[in-house]
């Protein structure tokens, strides 16, 4: 008995071992540079950016491969974080500015063709093949994929309604325009 529980234990402490030392020689490199954008974006995976995930996003962004201005959920602020983290100027000009929309699907032109429920990445559409599909509006994101995939135009975005639940103080603008005062000194 003492002989299987002492031979468990070697076995389990040199396995133990090999591991950490595996674990420290075949580590990947991961750039720090990628890591802080990933913090930066808001997380929610939606592809509106045209990548998988906010990793993939990340990884272009550190690249040099891609603008800083295709992150929807982000908004203005994010671009400017990222422009400002990377050391570049972001063209927001064409940049439209919108709050947060969740889907809702029509009744009455739903075809049941479960095109949207396979693009939702975070299963927020309700429903089965050949039958009507509802929209789960506390799990929607507000991504729009549904919406583009949808054949008989059955779904839109509407803008999540404010309520005191969701309201948030607007921050302050910080404004850059005017100069300081000239500051006249008495002798």
């Amino acid at each position: 008995m003492w002989i299987a529980i002492g031979s468990l234990t070697m076995m389990g402490v040199v396995l133990g071992g090999l591991l950490g030392v595996a674990a420290r020689f075949l580590a990947v490199k991961e750039n720090p540079l990628e890591e802080e954008l990933k913090e930066m974006l808001p997380g929610s995976q939606c592809g509106q950016c045209g990548f998988v995930g906010c990793s993939q996003y990340a990884a272009a962004l550190a690249k040099g491969g891609t603008s800083v201005t295709l992150c929807t959920p982000g908004g203005k602020a994010v671009a400017e974080a990222l422009a400002k983290k990377l050391g570049i100027t972001a063209d927001l000009s064409g940049h439209e500015e919108k709050g947060p929309e969740y889907a809702v699907i029509n009744e009455a032109l739903c075809i049941g063709c479960t095109r949207c429920i396979r693009e939702c990445s975070v299963d927020a559409i309700l429903g089965a093949n050949k039958l009507m599909h509802a929209v789960i509006v506390e799990a929607c994101h507000g991504c729009g994929k549904c919406v583009k995939v949808c054949p008989t135009d059955a779904i839109m975005m509407f803008p999540v309604p404010v309520t005191l639940r969701n309201w948030h103080w607007p921050k302050p603008e910080i404004e850059t325009t005017h100069s300081k005062p000239e500051v006249v000194h008495a002798h």
